[in-house]
């Protein structure tokens, strides 16, 4: 028998008329998440882009310290973004904050509190491992079909796609930093009259925080690596000068853009590290 003459499971053909039926009737609530979506980023955009650049190195060089209490860390992300200004790229650098930034906002808020309820339920969290693997594993360029389908080129759907492909992140490392706890613990809070919601506050976040802090540096870290896929669907910020790069075959112009892309990682990385804070 040929293998040929066996029925295709039509896979594809199913998914494109999924996406064609919910387009249809879902066609309002995608134009009210994109124009919240789009929202979100024009208020980082405007934080980031109004004031003076060496107004905002100063605000994140504070923060730094703020959240690190540490000169070296401080002097530090102040160079990197002193290196970023003197390569010409501040413009780009903060439209991709900028995508970072909402990335994180969303994945987070919807993140967390997800985590904390698989933590709870752990029928609910192995239903939903299948499907965080499956965000996780499929190539990030498949999320760009269904986010130019839904809302077009531009910034919300390299947002959207960012955030499919980020989530997973911090669903899982809140889920296993709220099921760590230790029992006793719980046990001896329920036992002095803790109801759940103060049990959840006063015991289990504070002790997933670490946890949950590593969520967060690990949204940041895959939304920054998204820059230059969701430069592809219209985002503006770093991944545009690294996609003409790649047209033209200009390893000076790809270099350079890596290398900005490398120093905000680092920028990132040092600010949140949870290690350096005392």
């Amino acid at each position: 028998m040929d293998l040929s003459d066996i029925p295709k499971i039509p896979v594809g053909k199913t998914a494109k008329a999924a996406f064609k039926w919910t387009k249809t009737h879902a066609d309002g609530f995608f134009d009210s998440l994109s124009d919240l979506m789009q929202a979100l980023i024009d208020g980082f955009m405007w934080v980031l882009q109004s004031p003076p650049p060496l107004v905002v190195v100063g605000l994140f060089v504070v923060l730094t310290y703020l959240l690190q209490r540490s000169w070296k860390t401080a002097g530090l992300v102040l160079l990197g973004f002193l290196y970023i200004l003197n390569q010409g790229y501040w413009k780009a650098t903060t439209e991709s904050l900028t995508l970072v930034l909402s990335a994180c906002v969303v994945c987070m808020a919807v993140g967390v509190p997800i985590g904390i309820a698989a933590a709870h339920r752990p029928r609910l969290f192995s239903a939903m491992r299948p499907i965080l693997d499956l965000m996780q594993t499929l190539p990030t360029f498949v999320y760009l079909i269904p986010a130019i389908v839904f809302f077009g080129i531009g910034m919300v759907p390299g947002l959207i796609a960012t955030v499919i492909f980020v989530l997973p992140a911090p669903i899982r490392l809140t889920h296993l930093g709220i099921s760590s706890t230790p029992k006793a613990l719980s046990e001896a809070a329920t036992a002095f009259g803790a109801t759940p919601r103060q049990l959840l506050w006063k015991v289990e976040l504070p002790y997933a925080m670490p946890q949950i802090m590593a969520g967060l540096n690990q949204t940041i870290m895959l939304s920054l690596s998204m820059v230059v896929i969701a430069a592809l669907v219209g985002a503006s910020g770093l991944g545009v000068p690294v996609v003409r790069a790649l047209n033209s075959v200009n390893t000076a112009l790809g270099f350079e853009a890596g290398m900005v892309i490398v120093v905000v990682a680092i920028i990132l990385d040092r600010m949140l590290r949870m290690e350096g804070r005392k």
